[in-house]
């Protein structure tokens, strides 16, 4: 009686758990069977949303789709990236995170809507790109090595630098170049470049950094401001003349802003591996990669587990010199 009993039951359970695996493999063999939305947490025309729009029109083609960009923009990006966490995953629901929003915010702000390493399935690094370190063209500062003669004398008066605000990670960029080079200046944080250009052409700043990409074309038209060096190890296609901060003797400054897609976690392997294989050939497309080069940036490299694992170096390192420093958001 035991062993007829369970017989129909045993055999009805494995038949059940054979229909799910079927429908599951059938769902990701159909996928995207509709448009996906790929969530921007910063405004429109930013650096994030280039970076997004690029993508996503290169994917399109890949996955036969649409991929809807949306600007949800907040709270340093975790607005956007709160809301991914909170999407179903099915592969429908994207987002693109940023060095901000996966390796610095958490240490900032107290109350994250998120937790970047446990929340998130990481699909690609889709772009890299350097900070640059710029001066106004009139300035008597022409390179790293000026600026930190500067610095270390300048006695009633610090020089003073701009960044896109505080806890940005420009603005720890300058902290780090700080730490490094044994220097004190002051951080003037501004609401963007569209604020922090302008107070260094008008010199009401003496130095400024921000992502290559939001100054660019002023670097290279070269009559308003001068760009003195760039902080990633190895110079930029886009500024070849800019040397790196490093060939100033400070080897240990590499920094890069980076932007990377991700979906929620518990999405399904199979419709992971999907969206990551479409990220990877439309990041190695020749358009998407001149387009990147144009802007000053580089596509990405790192997929998957890869780039879980470059998160969490950037997380060490970043949670140390906030530590470090002391640095608040305010």
């Amino acid at each position: 009686m035991h062993t007829s009993f369970h017989k129909p039951f045993i055999r009805s359970v494995s038949l059940g758990i054979a229909a799910l695996a079927l429908s599951t493999g059938a769902q990701a063999a159909s996928f995207p069977e509709h448009a996906i939305t790929l969530i921007v947490p910063y405004p429109p025309a930013g650096t994030t949303d280039i970076a997004a729009r690029t993508i996503a029109h290169a994917m399109e083609g890949v996955l036969g789709q649409s991929v809807v960009v949306e600007n949800r923009a907040g709270a340093g990006g975790s607005i956007g990236m709160g809301q991914l966490a909170r999407a179903k995953p099915d592969g429908y629901t994207l987002g693109m995170g940023t060095i901000g929003t996966q390796s610095i915010n958490q240490f900032l702000y107290p109350d994250m809507p998120f937790d970047p390493e446990k929340d998130f399935a990481p699909i690609a690094l889709v772009l890299t790109t350097p900070n640059v370190i710029a001066v106004n063209a009139q300035s008597e500062i022409k390179t790293m090595d000026d600026l930190i003669a500067a610095a270390k004398s300048a006695k009633d008066k610090k020089l003073s630098y701009a960044s896109p605000g505080v806890g940005s990670s420009v603005h720890l960029t300058g902290a780090y170049l700080e730490q490094e080079a044994g220097i004190d200046m002051l951080h003037i944080p501004y609401k963007g470049a569209s604020q922090s250009l302008p107070a260094l052409i008008g010199g009401q700043v003496d130095i400024l950094l921000d992502n290559l990409p939001s100054t660019l074309a002023q670097i290279k038209d070269g009559s308003k401001i001068r760009g003195i060096a760039i902080t990633s190890a190895e110079r930029s296609p886009s500024v070849p003349n800019i040397p790196t901060v490093a060939e100033s003797g400070l080897k240990n400054v590499d920094v890069t802003a980076w932007f990377a897609l991700y979906a929620p976690t518990g999405t399904p392997p199979d419709i992971l591996d999907k969206l990551t294989a479409a990220a990877k050939q439309a990041l190695a497309s020749p358009e998407v990669q001149a387009k990147f080069v144009s802007l000053g940036a580089e596509a990405g490299t790192l997929t998957g587990s890869e780039l879980s694992a470059f998160e969490a170096k950037e997380r060490a390192r970043w949670s140390k010199l906030i530590q470090d420093r002391n640095i608040q958001r305010q």
